[in-house]
């Protein structure tokens, strides 16, 4: 499904994860909370002291058992789920990135922005061909 249309009004999110805090587990709790039906990260800088992250298989996870820039976490929000990844950087300054899972643990700071789309509703179904509960795009009235 494909949705084209002005968006009326974002309304703007701007929240600060502290040391210690879990990345998926916060922005699932705050998207609850705050109940956004429709969400995107706009921006997000930070550190972690470990990193997690699903691969492109699908199914593996790599544990980075060390210190981390977060590069950029993009992705949507729904009240049914997220579908979010994660980009980092090491200490030399490569990148690795992947499909964000719980276990990615904040070193000192994550500044995020959320964009909330009052207009739209983002809700997730499965779907058989891909195997995922794949996002479906509605107008709110």
């Amino acid at each position: 499904m494909i949705s084209i249309g002005e968006v009326e009004s974002i309304k703007i999110h701007c929240v600060r994860l502290k040391k210690g805090d879990d990345i998926k587990k916060f922005i699932t709790n705050y998207s609850t909370e705050n109940n956004i039906q429709a969400g995107v990260i706009l921006s997000s800088v930070g550190c972690v002291i470990n990193g997690r992250i699903r691969l492109a298989d699908g199914k593996s996870i790599r544990e980075l058992e060390e210190r981390l820039e977060i590069i950029s976490i993009n992705g949507t929000l729904s009240l049914d789920g997220s579908h979010l990844h994660i980009s980092y950087s090491d200490i030399k300054g490569m990148v690795i990135g992947g499909h964000l899972v719980e276990g990615n643990i904040i070193n000192t700071t994550c500044e995020l922005v959320i964009g909330e789309f009052s207009q739209y509703s983002f809700k997730r179904s499965f779907d058989e061909e891909t195997g995922y509960k794949e996002i479906e795009i509605t107008e709110r009235k």
